[in-house]
C-alpha cells in the first residue's frame, strides 16, 4: 500500500509539472518588467530619410514621449547600469523607398558612420556599443508598416527582449507631434 501512494504521489507530481507552461506569457514578462527600475536608450539607426517628416523632431519627440510614460511607471533614468534598455524603431519612410524586412535584432555600432541623433545625447546607455546582438525567445519579428513605430524593452544583463511593443494603427500626417505622442501612449497602455 505504502508503494502505491509513493508512485501515485510520483506520477501527480510529473502530471502537475507537465502541464505548466514551458514558453514565456505576455503576464510574465510585464511582471518581470514591473520588477526593474532604472532605463536608459540604445540609439537606433532608423534614420528617416523621407523629406516629408523631419527626423530630429520626431526622435524627439518619440524619446520625451517615452521618458514621460516611464516616469509615470516608476523608473528612473541610468545611464551608467540601467535594468531596461530601450530601443525604439521609428518607420516613417515609405515602405517602397527603403528595404522593408522586419525589425531586425542586430545593432551595428562598430559600423563606420554611424548616426547617433542629438535626441539621444543625455538618455543613451553609457556602453550602448556592447549590445550587438539580441537572443531569446521573444524575439519576434514585426513586418515593416508605414509611420509607425516599435518600441523594445531588453534585459540589459541577458540581452533578452522583455516585451516588444507596437500597435496596428498608422502615424497621420496632419499634427505629427500629436499623433506621436498619441501612439507612443497607446503603446504603453498595451505594456501596462
Amino acid at each position: 500500500m505504502k508503494f502505491l501512494k509513493i508512485n501515485l504521489l510520483i506520477l501527480v507530481t510529473v502530471l502537475i509539472a507537465s502541464c505548466g507552461s514551458s514558453s514565456p506569457t505576455a503576464k510574465n514578462d510585464v511582471k518581470k518588467l514591473k520588477s526593474y527600475d532604472s532605463y536608459a536608450y540604445l540609439p537606433n539607426k532608423d534614420t528617416i530619410i523621407s523629406r516629408d517628416f523631419n527626423n530630429d523632431a520626431i526622435n524627439q519627440n518619440i524619446i520625451e514621449t517615452i521618458n514621460a510614460n516611464m516616469r509615470e511607471n516608476g523608473f528612473r533614468l541610468d545611464k551608467l547600469q540601467p535594468d531596461v534598455l530601450i530601443h525604439v524603431h521609428p518607420m516613417f519612410d515609405e515602405k517602397v523607398a527603403v528595404n522593408a524586412n522586419p525589425v531586425y535584432t542586430n545593432y551595428p555600432y562598430y559600423r563606420p558612420g554611424f548616426y547617433i541623433g542629438p535626441y539621444y545625447q543625455d538618455v543613451m546607455y553609457d556602453n550602448y556599443f556592447t549590445i550587438q546582438r539580441i537572443n531569446g525567445p521573444r524575439v519576434s519579428q514585426i513586418p515593416y508598416k508605414e509611420r509607425s513605430i516599435v518600441i523594445d524593452f531588453i534585459d540589459r544583463r541577458t540581452n533578452e527582449i522583455l516585451w516588444r511593443g507596437s500597435t496596428d494603427e498608422t502615424i497621420e500626417k496632419k499634427r505629427i507631434d500629436r499623433e506621436v505622442r498619441e501612439y507612443v501612449d497607446d503603446i504603453f497602455k498595451e505594456l501596462y
